[in-house]
């Protein structure tokens, strides 16, 4: 059988159901009822199983992901042409493109800036000050709870949970009840954190960067955030043991130039603010700028790091005796995690350019209303991961108030925490703490965080009743 009897019979199988709708002047054909509908919708599920199955089978998440989106694409690709219609499915795709360019330059910024001090030892410094001072089982339940809350905004969610989550290590030792409680209050302080900051999480940031939902804004979330966070700390807070650990005498000294790199994040954030809000300019196009501000800044500590050796006697003792190389904070950044973007992207992007966003906007926000779909969205995070679920709610772009839009925010921010899978943090912990946090120990306390969301919504929906009119 030659090529072009194949091709007719792959078209035979393509062709029933197509639909064509126009808007805006182009064509764009209805696949959700056609074959590469479902088989798209097929292989984005099989690739999400592979990702939620990544702890067992230690396969990382960005393989089926990208594999799927090359997949998806080349159906709808296919089918396209086959109509005659040779450049609609590219111009979608580039649109894709555009918009995952500036989600991950973003993110590359920022983990350059976290690796930075983690390299500096910044957080190395925090967490031997936090197990020198000898607290309680309980105050430090409520210490690393309330640094997750307001470190997360800044940095991501997992790089706090993985700091807190050393600190409980280190001073929880064999007392599996104080880890578990204790990595289960971190997961949900540093979800809740990230939901009232354009910083702190991955869903905050697209909505920022579409313009969405101004910066200041966000702040508005701060109290429901708040409240999301405390409910069931203060429902865990009897459960912990009161007793005392024994204080350690672990100390760690920053590295040169720690406290500047610091500040000179807090710069480039402010650069990017000021980029977004005065200049209409992409976010990115701040972050990148700021990036240039610790390329300079490496450079000096480059060139003077003998000299500094030389006359410093501790300079060995706190380990400053490699240049600082700025290049190799980017290399160090999740790569894994931002090609996993990339596949989520472009996966949702196709399953929306087929017509099935579309579908389920018209159920979810039409026939059900914003804020039950809402509050569904923060319920479907704790199972799927909440990027793709707010890429999707952003992809649909219903029309809602700003009140609402604030609402799936916080819900696809902080749903996570209900389950340990539902966050990059939770998942990270089980790793970290392996044997005492585990999936069914924060299933155990699954009410005490549906009654923290719960309480969370309704405080939004209360304080900020003006956001919705």
């Amino acid at each position: 059988m030659n090529f072009k009897k194949i091709a007719s019979l792959l078209s035979l199988l393509l062709i029933p159901g197509l639909a064509f709708a126009s808007g805006g002047g182009s064509e764009r054909l209805d696949l959700t009822g056609h074959t590469v509908g479902y088989l798209s919708l097929i292989i984005f599920a099989l690739a999400y199983v592979f990702v939620m199955a990544e702890e067992f089978t230690h396969l990382r998440k960005s393989k089926p992901v990208i594999l799927a989106a090359g997949i998806i694409w080349a159906m709808i690709a296919y089918v396209y042409v086959s109509n005659g219609m040779n450049h609609q499915a590219e111009e979608a795709v580039r649109h894709n493109l555009l918009e995952y360019a500036e989600l991950m330059l973003f993110l590359l910024v920022a983990m350059t800036y976290i690796n930075a001090m983690d390299e500096r030892k910044v957080f190395d410094a925090l967490r031997s000050w936090l197990v020198a001072k000898g607290f309680s089982f309980r105050q430090l339940f409520w210490m690393t709870g309330t640094l997750a809350f307001f470190i997360s905004p800044v940095a991501d969610n997992l790089t706090t949970a993985l700091l807190m989550c050393a600190v409980v290590l280190a001073v929880g030792g064999p007392n599996v009840k104080f880890v578990s409680l204790a990595c289960i209050n971190i997961v949900v302080a540093a979800n809740a954190g990230g939901a009232f900051s354009p910083f702190g999480d991955i869903t905050t940031l697209m909505v920022w960067q579409k313009g969405i939902v101004g910066f200041s804004t966000f702040f508005a979330l701060f109290i429901p955030a708040v409240v999301n966070f405390v409910v069931p700390a203060a429902i865990m807070h009897f459960a912990i043991p009161n007793e005392n650990p024994s204080a350690a005498d672990e100390k760690e000294h920053m590295k040169r130039g720690a406290k500047r790199i610091v500040a000179l994040f807090l710069i480039t954030i402010a650069t990017a603010v000021s980029f977004h809000n005065f200049l209409h300019m992409p976010p990115v196009i701040g972050m990148l700028t700021g990036l240039s501000f610790l390329q300079f800044f490496g450079y000096y500590l480059k060139k003077t790091h003998k000299r500094n050796a030389a006359a410093d006697s501790t300079a060995q003792h706190m380990g400053d005796i490699q240049a600082f190389d700025v290049f190799q904070k980017v290399a160090r950044a999740e790569w894994d995690t931002l090609l996993f973007f990339y596949g989520v992207v472009l996966c949702v992007g196709g399953l929306g350019f087929i017509g099935y966003l579309s579908l389920a906007s018209d159920v979810m926000y039409h026939q059900w209303g914003a804020t039950t779909a809402n509050v569904t969205v923060g319920l479907l995070s704790a199972i799927v991961d909440n990027i793709p679920v707010m890429f999707a709610v952003l992809t649909m772009n219903p029309d809602m108030s700003t009140g609402q839009w604030l609402l799936v925010t916080l819900t696809a921010g902080v749903g996570g925490s209900l389950l340990s899978i539902g966050s990059a943090a939770g998942v990270a912990l089980m790793g970290m703490a392996q044997g005492k946090y585990t999936f069914f120990g924060h299933l155990k306390w699954m009410p005490a965080i549906a009654l923290g969301y719960a309480a969370s919504i309704l405080v939004h929906m209360w304080i900020n009743s003006a956001y919705f009119s």
